[in-house]
């Protein structure tokens, strides 16, 4: 196998994407290129000066994967696919929008509009996303007022209308639909209503005004009053619709603005639609980690992201900068729009004052995710206030730590602690402690130990404690905890212990344990930090137990000492794998004697016959 010097020093003058990768094989970094060798070489220049959070990407990188390509086209295609597949650590990290709501126009016959929020990867059309709820609901029911399109969601294939096996409904009879399901409506004139559909939901209305307006005087004027009267209804809700726009242009050139907005570690992006000259509506985006990339890199990481996902491009897209290889992604949508599309970043005019009111809006909503964070930072749900209300503290228990023991008569002794947050399990806080002490079983030496190389490392790295600390025992472990925590001179911090029956708690110094009301939400968050802190224990001891059941089997074998049992493991990475390997491959990786590694297969050999034979 080639070593990444290597790999770089052979890679190719194609266009292409690298993928740079940590020791583990997973990828740190997704790029693109029309030179690969050139972009690749160019990260480990020493004349290159290095920013702090490329130069600890760069300390990382393990191995370099390529895709070679034929056109920068597809290197870009190929590199937006790949930062969302593989989610790197080092690129631009969009929020995902997957809660936002798209309208979906379904790819069959007679087609379906409705809201979703998957988007499937069918043929289907989808407009949006739709960040305010409002607008979504009046487009969806302008669209239902004005167009007869269906709301059922039968399958209307030629072969099932034939058959006539679906009866017309109720929207039939209202005028709301025209009955495709028994062929009174054929293909040919409900793709000619999906058209007008998919132009008014990319703000093409001017125009549909117009045609409905020529087919009231149509009507009028051949004397059918009550199809003219539909129409002028129809014009009446396009109208009530429209007035919700907001004026912006003279022209009706369709154009997108975005702007980007920076603060410490935060940034927003912000898109607003302009079609026939009034705003159709805004979308943004929030993105995470954003200390390290220059606003003009945010903003390109976002263009690529919303043009790849949508079928609304607009002929002209005002940035406040060009993304890099602007030409190149000109290109690619002018392909997919059929047209040509045009990037603009306008220095003077109506056109920048657009750009400048985009950043400003992304200013409020980078305030507005502030305030949320603090009003999420204060937030306490009931249960942790009836915690709090119940054991009597002075400070809500947002953080508590939960201690257990298991062990089988002393045998492989596991602590458990486990952290809820809110009153929710935060798992990557959750620890265990392997116990070293030797007078096992001794449930007090080993929450003794447990506790104090807990929070002594917590005051080594100046960590904050936790509001509650729970010790599952009684008296006596909540008395060994506490001696602790006296050792480690750490006072007023609170911590009880919990008795075998759920609803006694102990406080230190205290003889009579109190009672917990049964029908008190802090009962239950405290069952559920008993019943997480015994589950954790339980596995935990379970693996040791296992793991030492599974390691003392090499002790078995004659001529496996200590190191030779280490270094096998750690060749072959688990028993299993030993005991399928061949004698060569003990001796070629694992380094053992002729004679040791036949006694190797011969005890692995008998031990499955007798295991057979049972």
């Amino acid at each position: 196998m080639l070593n990444i010097t290597e790999k770089i020093k052979n890679l190719p003058d194609k266009p292409g994407c690298y993928l740079f990768k940590d020791k583990n094989n997973k990828t740190l970094y997704v790029g693109k290129a029309s030179i690969l060798k050139n972009r690749v070489r160019s990260y480990f220049q020493k004349s290159r000066p290095v920013e702090p959070r490329l130069a600890a990407m760069i300390s990382r990188i393990n191995d370099v994967e390529i895709f070679v390509v034929d056109s920068e086209i597809e290197a870009l295609i190929l590199e937006n696919n790949l930062i969302k597949d593989r989610k790197p650590r080092f690129n631009v990290n969009l929020k995902d929008d997957k809660s936002y709501p798209f309208i979906r126009i379904t790819n069959e016959n007679f087609p379906q509009v409705f809201v979703t929020r998957k988007i499937v990867r069918d043929g289907s059309s989808y407009y949006g996303p739709y960040t305010d709820v409002k607008n979504l609901r009046l487009t969806l029911k302008t669209l239902q007022r004005i167009f007869p399109i269906r709301s059922c969601k039968h399958d209307l294939s030629p072969a099932v209308i034939k058959k006539g096996s679906v009866q017309l409904c109720l929207d039939y009879y209202i005028n709301k639909c025209k009955g495709p399901c028994q062929g009174l409506f054929s293909t040919e004139q409900y793709d000619e209503v999906m058209a007008r559909v998919k132009r008014f939901l990319k703000g093409k209305t001017d125009e549909i005004v117009r045609e409905l307006k020529q087919e009231m005087d149509e009507q009028a004027a051949n004397l059918t009053f009550e199809e003219a009267a539909r129409t002028r209804d129809k014009l009446i809700a396009l109208d009530t619709y429209r007035n919700n726009q907001k004026m912006v242009q003279s022209d009706t050139r369709d154009r997108d603005v975005i702007a980007v907005k920076k603060e410490d570690d935060d940034a927003c992006a912000v898109l607003v639609k302009i079609r026939d000259g009034k705003i159709l509506g805004r979308i943004h985006k929030y993105i995470k980690n954003a200390e390290w990339f220059a606003e003009e890199k945010l903003l390109n990481t976002f263009v690529n992201d919303y043009y790849f996902s949508t079928e609304d491009i607009p002929h002209d897209i005002l940035v406040q900068y060009n993304p890099e290889e602007v030409k190149v992604i000109e290109e690619y949508l002018g392909e997919r729009a059929g047209r040509k599309v045009s990037f603009l970043t306008p220095q003077m005019g109506e056109k920048k004052k657009l750009i400048d009111l985009c950043a400003k809006n992304a200013g409020y909503l980078l305030e507005e995710l502030k305030l949320q964070r603090l009003k999420a930072k204060d937030f306490v749900p009931h249960a942790v206030k009836a915690l709090q209300r119940d054991l009597n503290l002075a400070h809500p228990p947002k953080r508590i730590e939960c201690f257990d023991i298991s062990n089988i008569q002393g045998t492989d002794p596991v602590a458990s602690m486990v952290c809820f947050i809110d009153g929710k399990p935060k798992k990557s806080e959750y620890r265990k402690f392997n116990i070293r002490v030797k007078s096992t079983p001794d449930d007090f030496a080993m929450i003794r130990e447990a506790v104090e190389r807990r929070y002594s490392r917590i005051l080594r790295e100046n960590k904050k404690l936790p509001d509650l600390i729970i010790i599952d025992g009684g008296k006596g472990q909540l008395s060994s905890a506490v001696s602790v925590l006296k050792k480690l001179e750490i006072k007023n911090q609170p911590i009880v212990g919990l008795a075998k029956r759920l609803e006694e708690i102990f406080y230190p110094g205290v003889s009579d344990a109190q009672m917990l009301p049964r029908t008190s939400s802090s009962l239950r968050l405290v069952q559920q930090l008993r019943d997480e802190a015994h589950r954790f224990a339980v596995t935990s001891h379970r693996k040791r137990r296992s793991k030492r059941t599974l390691t003392s089997q090499l002790d078995q074998i004659e001529g496996i000492g200590e190191n030779r049992r280490i270094h096998l493991l750690k060749a072959f990475g688990s028993i299993k794998k030993i005991k399928t390997a061949t004698i060569e491959e003990l001796i070629e990786i694992g380094k053992l004697p002729k004679n040791t590694a036949q006694n190797v297969i011969a005890f692995f050999e008998n031990q499955e016959h007798v295991q057979s034979e049972n």
